[in-house]
């Protein structure tokens, strides 16, 4: 899975992330909240793991650790994936063409970006959609740094979508420009959140035009069911446009929608 990079905006989140600076000092609450790490202290080193098995998932059994790419639709299914919102201007948009076409997605949000706009994380729900986590702030490099602050960016951005969607909280989590590490995948194993990837990048974030977008999609389908594209980070009126275009597509080659498999 390919790094994003060139997001300035985030930035901007990092700065509004609370206590990221103070990760190290949080060490004990977070690795309280996750549950033992082979006897170590979260930031002990990045192969740790939490001892205790995966939380129950939809069915009852366990989470697994492995990153999912495969539809709960089998082998025709396809799974739309939304991330980096939610945003005031764009989700509500994307929102509007997944109910035109009768489509269901996943939602992957920034933690500040749930905290900001609690109505649309509830819109989401309401529509019969899922949550992922997509960490605190953002940060690409996270599988460079200490167990600490992963357990931070991904424990709190849960608790920031959980508390803003009412109490519905994520089924999966999806690192940040796919930097998932051993660790952040069991973590949130542990926690209930099927690690999550993608099989077809759209690359709508870098805005090559729709028709690019949709051009994407349709060369790039056979690699896989999950398909990435973004409701936030700047201007998605591209993604909204061929969105419109790709969605009946899909359903014109014979694909059902689906959501990634979470055992």
């Amino acid at each position: 899975m390919a790094r994003h990079g060139g997001r300035g905006w985030y930035g901007r989140v990092m700065a509004a992330a609370v206590g990221v600076t103070a990760v190290a000092a949080a060490t004990s609450v977070w690795t309280a909240q996750a549950g033992p790490v082979d006897g170590r202290q979260a930031g002990a080193g990045a192969s740790a793991r939490p001892s205790a098995p995966g939380a129950a998932g939809p069915g009852g059994a366990p989470v697994s650790v492995d990153i999912a790419h495969a539809s709960d639709r089998g082998a025709r299914g396809v799974n739309i994936t939304i991330d980096d919102g939610p945003d005031p201007v764009w989700t509500p948009q994307v929102l509007q063409i997944l109910r035109d076409n009768g489509v269901k997605a996943t939602f992957c949000m920034v933690g500040t970006q749930a905290q900001a706009h609690p109505d649309l994380v509830k819109a989401v729900v309401a529509a019969g959609h899922r949550l992922c986590d997509h960490s605190v702030s953002h940060d690409t490099t996270m599988d460079t740094k200490p167990d600490a602050y992963q357990s931070q960016q991904i424990l709190d951005a849960e608790g920031m979508i959980t508390k803003a969607s009412g109490g519905v909280r994520p089924l999966y989590y999806r690192a940040p420009g796919g930097a998932f590490t051993p660790y952040s995948r069991h973590l949130a194993a542990s926690r209930g959140m099927r690690p999550l990837g993608w099989n077809v990048d759209s690359k709508d974030f870098e805005r090559p035009g729709s028709d690019a977008i949709i051009a994407t999609v349709e060369n790039e389908i056979s690699n896989g069911p999950t398909l990435l594209f973004h409701d936030a980070g700047g201007d998605r009126s591209q993604t909204v446009a061929a969105l419109r275009e790709v969605l009946p597509w899909l359903k014109q080659q014979g694909y059902s929608f689906g959501f990634p498999v979470v055992r």
